[in-house]
């Protein structure tokens, strides 16, 4: 049985011209800017019946341990001990004791995700945990969609909002008896978690990663672990499995031990350099030459100052050579470009059907180095993604169409800081993703999720180039997507950025400027 509520309420406000929103709360600007703007917000609520449940559950994507993966054992031991002195920390041997939050902190690509995934595909094999929840926690929009679907799952009470079928799974994980773990992946902003953090429960166990210090994520019985770069026997370790396991155990040398050094022991760089060495057949003492060589053509694009966590000057490098390798390599010229795309866009998963827009197909063609003016299709696409995933600069799988590619963020950051065109490419990419934006975006799905944290962070990364030469539609119908969504803390947030921003670059009177006041009053 279903049941629909339906609530409206209406507010007036001075001086921003008059506005009507729709049943489904949007807002149209219109009338005198001097006259009253009268918003009303109609919802409906969709109450629906329990269903049967059938566990164990699983909600979210839980990333591929990476090939070579290093257990990092040592770390292993310091959560083991956690666990000892009344942490449960260990998924695999039951506990009495309450149990309390894990953060895994520590700077980009040192592996803080993958020792996550470790945990969670332990408990994934683990027949007796009900419940595992992988959460990409770098957006508020991403944790809400997550808990909901999660909701749904479970068997909890849902209404069809988004926000209130969050909450209700957080009700559920306070009540249950079954066992769950929920990992939270990349908290970038401590506020994001504002009221969203799982209970402390004995059957339950909440594992977070972020690069943050900040003292109110370890708060609330919560305890940071650091995780640093790998020491030098993973390292070497790193290096002689990938090769090995690729058929080419000869390319390790006894330079093996200088090149992981230079890279600063670094997962994320040697990941490059291990995958530019398979490729191109070269040995560590031929990539460590080519290396330095590439820390003096940084200089030039990159100044000192601008790696604060210094982590980012070695995987700069390395990706500059791994993209020299993967733009001569077929379909040839197309690497970097497509790289600059992924670079704007969700670090945590980008949809496939947005890789196939003529958007995507058309800057490509525009930019390809090889062939040039010959018309790009979707198939040489795919093979391009297959390219930088082969030279470990994206994760591409075809198992996942919401999250088909993955890019490391430090990746990104530092595709982004040799990009020289960033305003097109983020333009671009907000064409791609306005392409593949459904009309149905009021229901809480993962590609909705995964489109609304996909414009979040490009609004983030391409800061003013939306606004060239006004607003980019993107932004307005994300915006509208999120109220009707129900997401109205984070549909207010997403307006009040978009109207700071309207009306520093247009002005008070612009349209735009309007409109996004106008949906900011409806999201409050």
């Amino acid at each position: 049985m279903f049941g629909k509520r339906a609530d409206a309420t209406t507010q007036s406000i001075e001086g921003a011209g008059t506005a009507t929103a729709s049943g489904d709360g949007g807002v149209a600007i219109g009338g005198d800017s001097h006259a009253p703007i009268t918003v009303t917000v109609t919802k409906q609520t969709i109450i629906s019946a329990a269903r049967a449940v059938s566990w164990p559950v699983r909600v979210g994507d839980i990333p591929e341990l990476a090939s070579a993966f290093q257990p990092r054992q040592d770390l292993r031991d310091h959560v083991i001990a956690a666990r000892q002195r009344g942490d449960d920390v260990v998924l695999t041997q039951p506990e009495t004791a309450a149990r309390t939050t894990r953060i895994l902190s520590g700077g980009g690509g040192v592996g803080k995700s993958q020792l996550a995934a470790w945990f969670a595909h332990r408990a994934d094999e683990d027949s007796r945990r009900d419940l595992v929840v992988w959460v990409a926690a770098d957006t508020p929009e991403q944790i809400i969609a997550t808990y909901a679907r999660a909701a749904g799952r479970v068997g909890a009470e849902v209404t069809g909002d988004a926000t209130g079928d969050a909450k209700s799974f957080l009700e559920w994980l306070r009540e249950t008896d079954r066992d769950w773990l929920v990992v939270l992946d990349d908290i970038t902003n401590p506020a994001h978690l504002a009221g969203w953090w799982p209970p402390s429960r004995p059957v339950g166990w909440t594992l977070a990663t972020t690069r943050l210090h900040d003292a109110a994520l370890a708060s609330s019985g919560r305890h940071r672990i650091g995780i640093g770069v790998y020491t030098p026997e993973e390292s070497l370790a790193y290096l002689t499995i990938r090769l090995t396991e690729a058929g080419q155990p000869h390319l390790i040398d006894d330079r093996a031990s200088i090149l992981a050094s230079a890279l600063g022991h670094l997962p994320l760089a040697l990941s490059h350099a291990a995958a530019f060495m398979d490729s191109q057949a070269e040995s560590c003492t031929e990539y460590l030459a080519r290396y330095t060589k590439g820390r003096d053509r940084l200089q030039d694009l990159m100044p000192a100052d601008s790696d604060p966590d210094s982590y980012g000057r070695p995987v700069t490098v390395t990706l500059l050579l791994a993209l020299d390798g993967a733009d001569a390599d077929a379909p040839a010229g197309l690497a970097r470009a497509a790289l600059a795309l992924a670079a704007m866009l969700d670090p945590a998963g980008q949809p496939e059907a947005l890789w196939g827009t003529s958007a995507v197909t058309d800057y490509l063609t525009r930019h390809r180095t090889v062939d040039i003016g010959k018309p790009v299709t979707a198939s040489q696409v795919r093979k391009v993604l297959r390219l930088l995933h082969r030279y470990a600069l994206i994760t591409h799988t075809g198992t996942h169409p919401v999250q088909t590619v993955r890019v490391h963020a430090l990746t990104a950051r530092a595709m982004q800081e040799t990009l020289t065109d960033l305003a097109l490419a983020a333009r671009v990419a907000a064409d791609a993703l306005l392409a593949i934006w459904p009309d149905d975006d009021h229901a809480s799905t993962e590609l909705t999720a995964s489109l609304f944290a996909n414009v979040t962070i490009l609004q983030k990364s391409a800061a003013e180039n939306l606004w060239q030469p006004d607003g980019h539609p993107v932004l307005y119908r994300a915006g509208l997507g999120l109220l009707k969504a129900g997401l109205h803390t984070a549909a207010a947030d997403h307006w009040h950025l978009v109207a700071a921003q309207a009306l520093r670059l247009l002005g008070p009177e612009h349209l735009n400027t309007l409109i996004a006041r106008g949906n900011l009053a409806s999201s409050y």
